[in-house]
């Protein structure tokens, strides 16, 4: 008897060892987990009001109906220059001047432009990018691209991207809110990592949009990086008009393939 409560007394010795080990862990885990769900929340709201998010926009239609596992992120800015200025700087996003983001995460290290470049055409619907293609277009006012089934984190999932230009008194209140749905086991898991990444990529997004039209205005030259004509300078991942013309490496990202969808549905306008 004496040798088994040796042995108890050892082992509840151990648990205790134990509980102390983990302890730490287990706070450290649960702070980590408390983080990631406040940034989130605040990433995924940074900027925009109530009424904003609650503002019907055009993609928000492509979605309903949908699968359960969703989200709707609403971000907003104000910028103290007029549509007519901030809205270039939206028209060439991702179509040959870059994404205004963290350059070695989503351009491959490459500059964005920070003037209006001279050789980007007008957007037109049918634009196909890495994003997907350009489904609905208002000039100088709003645009919207969607993302008809993408693989994603093991789901199968669709996204919109919906860019609003409103005046602002003398200024612009841009909203740019990403929607996104995803079907199969991992479609949950897929939504929790796309808020958390977009949140770190749009709001740097968002603050690259501003920066440059309130620094450089509609300026159609930077003297610290002039156009040297190659259509790869300022944007890594392909981009195909609607004209069929192109910028960007050849090849790289998913343009190919939303042409090709563009293509096939007849979505071409003439």
């Amino acid at each position: 008897m004496a040798d088994t409560g040796v042995h108890f007394a050892f082992g509840v010795q151990q648990l205790d060892s134990c509980s102390v080990a983990i302890a730490p862990i287990a706070i450290l885990a649960v702070s980590a987990a408390s983080a990631v769900f406040l940034f989130v929340r605040w990433g995924t709201r940074w900027g925009s009001t109530s009424e904003e998010r609650a503002r019907h926009l055009p993609g928000d239609a492509w979605l309903e109906n949908g699968p359960r596992a969703k989200v709707a992120m609403t971000r907003a800015i104000s910028i103290a220059e007029p549509p007519g200025t901030v809205w270039p700087w939206i028209a060439q996003l991702g179509r040959g001047a870059g994404w205004y983001s963290w350059e070695r995460l989503d351009n491959g290290g490459r500059d964005s432009a920070r003037h209006v470049v001279r050789w980007i055409p007008e957007p037109r619907i049918g634009d196909a990018a890495p994003i997907g293609y350009l489904r609905r277009l208002e000039p100088g006012r709003s645009l919207t691209w969607w993302t008809p089934s993408t693989r994603f984190a093991g789901a199968t999932a669709r996204a919109v991207f919906d860019f609003d230009l409103r005046p602002d008194g003398a200024g612009t209140r841009l909203v740019i809110r990403m929607s996104a749905d995803a079907t199969g086991a991992t479609g949950g898991l897929a939504m929790l990592i796309y808020r958390f990444v977009d949140s770190i990529m749009a709001i740097r997004q968002l603050k690259g949009i501003r920066d440059r039209a309130e620094q450089y205005g509609g300026r159609g030259i930077n003297p610290d990086d002039p156009e040297t004509g190659e259509r790869d300078q300022y944007q890594l991942y392909e981009v195909i008009y609607a004209s069929g013309d192109s910028a960007g490496v050849a090849g790289k990202e998913a343009a190919g393939r939303w042409r090709r969808y563009v293509l096939e549905q007849g979505l071409l306008t003439p």
